[in-house]
C-alpha cells in the first residue's frame, strides 16, 4: 500500500524533488461544485458523439497522468481536446535524444529538461477551459486522492500495482498504457461497480407499429418498410398506441427478438384490443459492471481481442511484457535492439514466466518467435504505435468519466509485427543502435537505412483537417520527407473556425480564419525543423491538373488522403492507380474508424469497393406525409435552397444570360413552369421595398406552409378517409396532420418570421433587424384572407404515383408567365443575392430559420421537435468527430506507411482496418487483391493499361487509321468503339462520310474537335476507352489507353 508520505519512484526517476503543483483539479476562479456551461460552437462535432450529459461528467473529472514520453503526450492532448476539468502531468524523468521520434512536445534543445514541464505550457494552449499543472515530485496517497483518473504510462510493473492497489480500494479509475516498439498494452480498472449508462453510443431505434397481439407474451409486428433492427434484450417503450393503450407509457419492456418485423414483449392478455398506430422506441437502460484489480487480472485475465487473424497473441504477449519488466529490473534497460544475445535472455525470462503463472494464464506451447520479436523492438519508440494506443487510452479515460461506452475489459494487446521486413533479414545491430539524434526510437525498430529512406521520400497529402493534422504531426515525428530530397505537399483550400480547435491540433484560438494548409504546415514545422512541407490551397480535381500534373505525380513516392468527401476520395483514387502510385486512405465518423491500403498492382483500388449509398427520403414522405423529425428538417433544408438560393440564381440567370429562356424551355416536365413561376415571384409578385415588406413575406408564407397547405391536404384527404381496402388512410406511416394558427406570442412563431424576414431580405440586398418587439408589433396589424380549399388540386401519395404521373401543364400558362416577366433592360443595375446553407454561423439566421421551419412543420403532424444541436447536426449533414479516434486511425495508417515504403510485396502484410472504440470491436483484414480479367491469353487488372506512343517513327502524330490498325495487329482486337471521356472520337456506326474525315486526322485533332477544347502544354498523355472485338467477333473486356503526346 502507497504511505500517505512515501515516495514512490515514477517512471525514469531522475529527480528526486517534491514540487507541490497546483492543486489537482482545481480551477482559476471556478467553482468546484459549478458546472461549466459547454461551449457548443468549440465541442459541436464532439458533442455529437458523446451527448451534452457525457460531457458534463467530463468537465467535472480531473485526470493525472504519469509519464511524459510519446505515449503520455499523446493521451495527454486528446484528453486536453476532449475537455476534462484539468489535466496533471506528472514525470520525474528528463527529456532524452529517444524521446524525441514520438514526443511531438519536446525539441531539440529541450533535451535534458523535465519532461512534464516542458510540455505543460505547449498542452495548456490546446484548450483554454483546461487547467494544465504539472508534478515532478512522487506519487503519494494524498496526492492521487484529488483525481477521477490516473493515466500510467511506460512505468515498471512494480509501480503499477502499488498505484493499482491504491486507486481501486479509493474508487479512482485507472489507466495503464505501454508501448514498446511495435506492441502496445493496455489495462483499464474502473473500480467494483461503474454504471455504464449507454454500451455503444447509437442513436436509439425506433419503428412504427402495424399490430400487436393479445397474449403471453405478447407479439409485436412492425411495418414492413423497414427493419426493426432491435436485438433480444434490448429494452422499449411504446407511444400512440390505439386500442392497447395500456402500453403506452410504461417500461421500459424488454423483448426477444423473433424476426426483422417481429419481436415478443410482456404478457398483454389482460390488456385491450390493439386497434391501430404505435410508435415503439428503444430504451437505453442504465447496467453496472465490475472490474477486477490489476494484480488479480494479471493472474486471471480478460483480452479484448484487437486482431482475430492473431487471436494466440494477446495471452502470449501477457507473458512477454511480464518478461520484459523482469528484464528492465535486472538489467536496468529494455532489450538492445536487434541484439540476439538478449533475445535469447528475454525468451528464458518469458519461459519461466509461463512456467510459474496461473492455469489460465500459462501457455500450453509459448511463441518463442514472438517472444524474440518482442526483444527485438522493445527498445523502439514508435509516434503510429503511440498514437493508435495513446488514441484507445484516452478515449477510455472519458469512458471512466462519463460513463458513456463499453470500457476495454480488461487487457487489450496489439501488435504491428508485420511492419518488419517480410523476408528474415539479419539485422545489423549496428544500424539500430542509438545515434543522439531525433529518430533513435525508430531507427532501434527499422534501422538507420529505412530511416534515410523515409527522409527521401515525396508525398501528397490531401487535405489538413483532423485526419491531415495528424498524419502531418506523425510524418514529422517518422522523419517522412524530412531529409534532402524529400517533401511533402499539403493542399487545402479551407480555413480555420472555431469548431476545427477541438480535434485539428495543429491549430491555436489565434489562427481561426488563417487558411489550415499554410497554418498546419507552419506548426509542423516547430514539431520538427527538418520536415521539408510546401503548403497549397487547391482542390483536386479536374480543374487543377494543370497543376498537380503528369510531373508532379510522377515525383511522388505516394498519397495520403485527409478528406471529408466521396467525390475527391474518388478522384485521387483515379489519378493513383493512373500515376501507379499508392494511396492511404482513410476515414472516421465518431467513434468509428476505417483505414484502406492501396497498392499498384497487389491490392483493389479505393473505388473497386463502396458502401451503398445513403437511403433518400421519399419526395411525396418530404412534401405531405412526414413521420420523423429528420423528413421535416430536410423539408425546411430545401425550403432554405428554394426560397433564399435557388429563386435568386434564376432571377440573376434571366438577367444576364441571353439564352436563359431558350435552355428553360428545353427542361423536362414541368421544371419549365417552375422555374418561371419562381422567377415571376421572385421578380414580380413578391418583390419587396422596405423591411415591413419583408416581415409581411413571411408572415404570408408561415401562412401557406403551415396553415392552407395543411388544411388543402384535409380538404384531399379528410382524417377518416379509408383506403380502397377499407383500412384508415391516415395510419401507418401516415401522420393526420393539423393546421398551425399564428400567435405573436408563441416565440416558436416569431422566430420564424424574424428568420424567414431577414433572409428574403438579404437576398434584395435590404438590410435587416433583430427587433423582435417592433417585428410583433407590425404582425399584429396584418391579415390574410381566409383560405378556401380548392378542389380539383392533385396530391400524389406514393413514388409509384408521382413517376406514373405525366407531366402535363397548358401552354396558354406558360406564355402567360413569359410576358409576366419584366424585360431585362428594365432591370439594369439590378440583381439579387443567393444565399449558401452556412451551419456554424449562429448570428446568420441560417439555423433559425431551420429549425422554426422544421418544428412548425412536426407539429403540424405530431412529431417530437428537435432542439438545434440535433437540428444542426441533421441538417447540416455533421460528421461526428472526436480526437481519439482520429488518432487512432491516423496511427494505423502510418503502420500501412512503414510497409508500403520499405515496399512490403505480399497481400497479407498489409492490413485493411475498421475500428469502433465505442464497442470497443477491432477488425483487421488483409487489401482485396484486384479482379483479373482476360482477353485472349492475356491477364489484366484495373493497374494495367495500353502504353501507345503518339509519334510515330517519321515524327508524325498517329491517325485514327494508324491507331485503329495498331491494335489489330499488334493486340488483335477490333477496335468497336473509342471515347475519351465523354467524347465518342470513333464507333462502327459512324456515319461514313464523317468516319472517312476522321480517318486521316491525328488523334489530338478530334479530341480536341470533339470535345470543343485546345489540349493546354500540361496535357502530355490522353486516357482513350475502348470497346473491342476479338477475331471471333466476341466483345471483350479489355484495359484503357494511355496515349503519350509528349
Amino acid at each position: 500500500m502507497l504511505s500517505k508520505k512515501r515516495r514512490v519512484s515514477g517512471p525514469d526517476t531522475e529527480v528526486d524533488s517534491y514540487s507541490s503543483p497546483t492543486p489537482p483539479g482545481s480551477t482559476k476562479g471556478t467553482s468546484e461544485d459549478k458546472d461549466m456551461d459547454i461551449d457548443e460552437s468549440l465541442y459541436s462535432r464532439q458533442l455529437y458523439v458523446l451527448g451534452h450529459e457525457a460531457m458534463k461528467h467530463l468537465q467535472n473529472s480531473s485526470v493525472l497522468i504519469s509519464g511524459l514520453r510519446g505515449l503520455g503526450v499523446e493521451i495527454a492532448k486528446n484528453i486536453i481536446l476532449g475537455g476534462v476539468k484539468a489535466v496533471t502531468l506528472h514525470d520525474q524523468g528528463t527529456a532524452q535524444w529517444a524521446d524525441l521520434s514520438s514526443q511531438f512536445y519536446l525539441r531539440e534543445e529541450d533535451i535534458g529538461k523535465n519532461r512534464a514541464e516542458i510540455s505543460q505550457a505547449r498542452l495548456a494552449e490546446l484548450n483554454s477551459y483546461v487547467p494544465v499543472h504539472t508534478y515532478t515530485g512522487a506519487l503519494v496517497e494524498d496526492f492521487l486522492s484529488g483525481f477521477q483518473v490516473v493515466v500510467l504510462t511506460n512505468t515498471a510493473l512494480e509501480y503499477q500495482l502499488q498505484v493499482g492497489e491504491f486507486c481501486h480500494s479509493r474508487g479512482i479509475k485507472l489507466v495503464v498504457a505501454d508501448t514498446r516498439g511495435l506492441v502496445g498494452q493496455l489495462f483499464c480498472d474502473f473500480g467494483e461497480e461503474m454504471i455504464l449508462t449507454d454500451s455503444n453510443g447509437e442513436q436509439p431505434l425506433s419503428a412504427m407499429v402495424s399490430m400487436i397481439t393479445k397474449e403471453s407474451p405478447g407479439v409485436v409486428t412492425c411495418l414492413e418498410e423497414s427493419h426493426h433492427g432491435f436485438e433480444s434484450g434490448d429494452f422499449v417503450c411504446f407511444t400512440e398506441v390505439q386500442g392497447m393503450s395500456e402500453l403506452n407509457g410504461i417500461g421500459p419492456i424488454e423483448i426477444k427478438v423473433l424476426g426483422p418485423c417481429t419481436f415478443s414483449i410482456c404478457d398483454t392478455s389482460g390488456f385491450s384490443d390493439y386497434i391501430h398506430g404505435g410508435i415503439v422506441s428503444q430504451v437505453k437502460v442504465s447496467q453496472k459492471i465490475s472490474f477486477k484489480p490489476l494484480l488479480a487480472s494479471l493472474t486471471e485475465p480478460d483480452f479484448v481481442v484487437a486482431d482475430f487473424a492473431k487471436c494466440r497473441h494477446p495471452a502470449q504477449l501477457h507473458i512477454g511484457f511480464q518478461a520484459l519488466h523482469h528484464f528492465s529490473t535486472e538489467h536496468g534497460r529494455l532489450p538492445r535492439p536487434h541484439n540476439e544475445e538478449d533475445a535469447a535472455e528475454m525468451v528464458t525470462l518469458a519461459q519461466a514466466v509461463n512456467a510459474r503463472a496461473s492455469p489460465t494464464v500459462q501457455q500450453d506451447c509459448l511463441d518463442i518467435d514472438l517472444m524474440r520479436k518482442l526483444a527485438h523492438v522493445a527498445a523502439g519508440d514508435l509516434a503510429p504505435v503511440n498514437a493508435f494506443i495513446g488514441g484507445l487510452a484516452a478515449l477510455e479515460v472519458m469512458k471512466a468519466c462519463s460513463g458513456k461506452f463499453m470500457p476495454v475489459k480488461q487487457w487489450l494487446y496489439f501488435d504491428a509485427l508485420e511492419c518488419l521486413p517480410e523476408h528474415k533479414v539479419a539485422f545489423m545491430e549496428d544500424k539500430c543502435l542509438p545515434r543522439q539524434n531525433r529518430y533513435d526510437g525508430q531507427v532501434a525498430v527499422f534501422g538507420s537505412d529505412f530511416q534515410e529512406k523515409l527522409g527521401k521520400q515525396k508525398y501528397f497529402l490531401v487535405g489538413a483537417g483532423a485526419i491531415g493534422c495528424e498524419l502531418l504531426k506523425n510524418f514529422a515525428m517518422i522523419g517522412l520527407g524530412c531529409g534532402e530530397d524529400g517533401e511533402i505537399t499539403v493542399t487545402d483550400m479551407d480555413t480555420i473556425d472555431k469548431s476545427n480547435l477541438n480535434r485539428q491540433f495543429l491549430f491555436r484560438p489565434w489562427d481561426v480564419t488563417k487558411l489550415k494548409s499554410e497554418t498546419a504546415a507552419a506548426a509542423v514545422r516547430n514539431i520538427n525543423p527538418h520536415i521539408r512541407v510546401l503548403s497549397h490551397q487547391n482542390r483536386v480535381g479536374p480543374e487543377t491538373e494543370h497543376i498537380y500534373d503528369d510531373d508532379f505525380f510522377q515525383n511522388l513516392d505516394g498519397v495520403a488522403n485527409a478528406l471529408d468527401n466521396l467525390d475527391a476520395r474518388l478522384y485521387m483514387d483515379r489519378r493513383c492507380v493512373y500515376y501507379h502510385k499508392p494511396l492511404l486512405e482513410s476515414g472516421t465518423v465518431g467513434t468509428k474508424g476505417n483505414v484502406q491500403v492501396v497498392v499498384p498492382f497487389l491490392t483493389e483500388s479505393y473505388s473497386s469497393s463502396q458502401d451503398p449509398p445513403e437511403k433518400s427520403i421519399p419526395i411525396c414522405t418530404l412534401k405531405n406525409f412526414p413521420n420523423a423529425i429528420e423528413h421535416t428538417l430536410q423539408w425546411a433544408r430545401d425550403e432554405f435552397d428554394g426560397l433564399f438560393k435557388k429563386s435568386a440564381q434564376s432571377v440573376n440567370q434571366y438577367l444576364t444570360d441571353p439564352k436563359f429562356m431558350e435552355r428553360t424551355l428545353q427542361l423536362s416536365g414541368t421544371q419549365t413552369l417552375e422555374v418561371l413561376a419562381a422567377v415571376q415571384r421572385t421578380l414580380v409578385l413578391q418583390r419587396p421595398n422596405t423591411w415591413a415588406d419583408c416581415v409581411t413575406w413571411a408572415y404570408r408564407h408561415w401562412h401557406t406552409q403551415y396553415s392552407d397547405n395543411i388544411q388543402q391536404l384535409l380538404h384531399n384527404f379528410p382524417p377518416d378517409q379509408l383506403t380502397s381496402s377499407g383500412a384508415l388512410f391516415w395510419s401507418g406511416p401516415k401522420r393526420c396532420p393539423h393546421p398551425l394558427t399564428f400567435d405573436t406570442n408563441n416565440p416558436l412563431h416569431l422566430d420564424y418570421v424574424m428568420a424567414a424576414a431577414n433572409l428574403f431580405a438579404q437576398t434584395y440586398g435590404l438590410g435587416g433587424s433583430q427587433d423582435r418587439a417592433a417585428a410583433s408589433k407590425l404582425l399584429q396589424t396584418l391579415q390574410v384572407p381566409r383560405f378556401a380549399p380548392k378542389s380539383g388540386v392533385r396530391i400524389h401519395v406514393s413514388e409509384q404515383e408521382l413517376k406514373s404521373t405525366s407531366a402535363t401543364f397548358e401552354y396558354s400558362h406558360l406564355e402567360e408567365l413569359k410576358t409576366s416577366l419584366p424585360p431585362q433592360d428594365k432591370l439594369v443595375g439590378f440583381k439579387m443575392y443567393p444565399i449558401e446553407f452556412e451551419k456554424d454561423d449562429d448570428s446568420n439566421f441560417h439555423m433559425d430559420f431551420i429549425v422554426a421551419a422544421s418544428n412548425l412543420r412536426a407539429e403540424n403532424y405530431g412529431i417530437s421537435p428537435a432542439d438545434r444541436h440535433k437540428s444542426k447536426l441533421i441538417a447540416g449533414k455533421i460528421i461526428p468527430t472526436i480526437a481519439t479516434t482520429t488518432a487512432a486511425v491516423v496511427g494505423l495508417v502510418c503502420l500501412e506507411l512503414y510497409k508500403v515504403v520499405q515496399g512490403h510485396q505480399q497481400l497479407e502484410s498489409y492490413k485493411n482496418s475498421f475500428i469502433n472504440l465505442a464497442l470497443p470491436f477491432f477488425s483487421f483484414s488483409a487489401p482485396l487483391a484486384p479482379t483479373c480479367h482476360q482477353y485472349y491469353d492475356q491477364e489484366w487488372t484495373l493497374w494495367d493499361r495500353f502504353d501507345v506512343q503518339a509519334l510515330q517513327p517519321g515524327g508524325k502524330e498517329m491517325t485514327l487509321k494508324q491507331f485503329l490498325d495498331y491494335f489489330k495487329t499488334k493486340h488483335r482486337l477490333e477496335i468497336t468503339m473509342l471515347s475519351h471521356g465523354v467524347s465518342m472520337l470513333y464507333s462502327f456506326f459512324m456515319p461514313p462520310p464523317k468516319l472517312k474525315e476522321r480517318l486521316d486526322q491525328p488523334m489530338t485533332g478530334i479530341v480536341s474537335r470533339v470535345s470543343k477544347r485546345n489540349l493546354g502544354h500540361h496535357v502530355r498523355t490522353l486516357v482513350f476507352e475502348l470497346c473491342c472485338n476479338n477475331e471471333s467477333g466476341e466483345d471483350v473486356d479489355v484495359p484503357y489507353v494511355r496515349y503519350i503526346i509528349r
